[in-house]
């Protein structure tokens, strides 16, 4: 008997969220979920969600490949697991397994303390989601809340 990866189909994002940034994809986070909103973009189907935003920016920036790169590779039907060998072939920037674990670690802690314009913007977006929630304290929190409600989940 023959074996194949099936290749996944584009989600559709005007009906579901793309997989929470805390999804990991050989240890990386965000992955996945930009994996979803390519597959969306390139489908037609991203709902309100953007392939190359600047959460995917900061994976592509620590693996070094370009997203119109990824995007172009994507576009050949490749599976999730593919699209990781695919990056460990291409990256700019090589990883070590501990790397990975760090900047993923960091990644879904990112909290915007940086300056007061950013914190200021973070609590618009939350107030607009949630004026009782008190546990969202990093934009993985955020997006991930945001995507529940978004999907008719309630804060």
């Amino acid at each position: 008997m023959p074996t194949h990866q099936l290749i996944p189909a584009a989600p559709n994002l005007n009906q579901r969220a793309p997989r929470s940034p805390r999804c990991r994809l050989g240890g990386y986070v965000i992955l996945p979920r930009m994996l979803d909103k390519c597959r969306a973009h390139l489908a037609g189907t991203p709902g309100e969600y953007h392939f190359n935003c600047p959460l995917d920016q900061q994976f592509l920036a620590f693996v070094g490949i370009d997203a119109d790169a990824l995007k172009a590779e994507l576009a050949t039907g490749r599976t999730d697991s593919e699209m990781l060998a695919w990056i460990g072939v291409h990256a700019r920037s090589p990883r070590t397994a501990w790397e990975i674990e760090s900047w993923s670690a960091n990644q879904e802690r990112r909290a915007p303390t940086s300056d007061p314009d950013t914190a200021t913007f973070f609590a618009g977006l939350l107030g607009r989601i949630s004026t009782t929630r008190t546990d969202i304290h990093s934009w993985t929190d955020l997006i991930d809340l945001d995507d529940h409600v978004s999907f008719g989940g309630t804060a």
